[in-house]
Formats: C-alpha cells, sequence, structure tokens
C-alpha cells in the first residue's frame, strides 16, 4: 500500500521598511508574527526562525531589503 502525502505549501508574506535595516525581533512584531518582544525572543532563542534558510538565534540579528525570515511555516520577506 502506498500512502500519498501533501505536504503544505509556506505561506508568503511582505512587509516594506522605510530605514536601512530592521532587528530581527521588531520585524517578527512588525509582521504580526509574535506578540510581544519577549514572545520574539523566546522564539529566536529557542532556534524556531530561520533568516534566509538558515536557524539564528540573534534577536538582533540585522534584516536589510530582500532577507526572509521563516517562523511557524510562513516566510516573512523584507521589502
Amino acid at each position: 500500500m502506498k500512502i500519498k502525502v501533501k505536504v503544505a505549501e509556506k505561506k508568503q508574506v511582505s512587509k516594506k521598511i522605510d530605514t536601512d535595516f530592521i532587528r530581527l525581533d521588531s520585524f517578527l512584531k512588525m509582521c504580526d508574527a509574535v506578540q510581544t518582544g519577549g514572545h520574539a525572543k523566546i522564539v529566536i532563542q529557542d532556534g524556531e526562525v530561520k533568516v534566509n534558510g538558515e536557524v539564528c538565534t540573534s534577536r538582533g540579528k540585522k534584516l536589510r531589503s530582500g532577507d526572509n525570515a521563516e517562523f511557524e511555516r510562513t516566510v516573512y520577506t523584507v521589502e
């Protein structure tokens, strides 16, 4: 017997920033991916967030236009 599994596609969200860069924790809050800065700190330090495809545990990571942050099957892109 063969079992077919469907993998859900990742949701894509883009947010425009008016500065040269934005910190990862602030970007997740801006995108409503997390509720508070404390929540952002916890999920980042627990390794639940990927930046440009790699796990990032630094909440002060600077994101610039074109960077991606992935959290809970959603990819957030900085414009």
